[in-house]
């Protein structure tokens, strides 16, 4: 016979990913290089950044705040490109733009992948 009593449920593993830390961090840098392709899952990233940043730990925090100052800078370059495009420069921010992202998501996960703080997460360089 079998035991039909009560059994705890087993925890998921699949939803680590979603807890703060290196792989959350990882994730939302990998939506942003991909909303390049797909818009929406920069939404995404940046939704995961401000649910997580105030569990993380302080390296981590660095991170989700570099994350979420990545996400709204790039909107204003994005808006004041698209205005510029009268006089084609705006093509050129937009290019600017595109490379900037990159250039911080690519940082942000080497750093990540050795669980290094970000040294200045309210800079607007690189």
């Amino acid at each position: 016979m079998s035991d039909t009593g009560p059994r705890t449920p087993l925890s998921r593993q699949t939803d680590r990913w979603l807890e703060p830390g290196k792989v959350n961090i990882q994730i939302i840098y990998v939506l942003y290089l991909v909303s390049f392709a797909i818009g929406i899952t920069a939404l995404v990233g940046i939704v995961l950044a401000y649910l997580n940043r105030e569990k993380a730990e302080p390296w981590a925090r660095t991170h989700y705040t570099w994350a979420i100052r990545t996400f709204w800078i790039a909107v204003l370059f994005c808006i004041i490109s698209a205005l510029l495009t009268v006089m084609v420069i705006g093509v050129l921010g937009f290019v600017a733009t595109a490379v900037w992202i990159v250039v911080r998501c690519v940082v942000g996960l080497q750093k990540a992948a050795r669980e290094e703080p970000i040294t200045n997460p309210e800079s607007w360089l690189v």
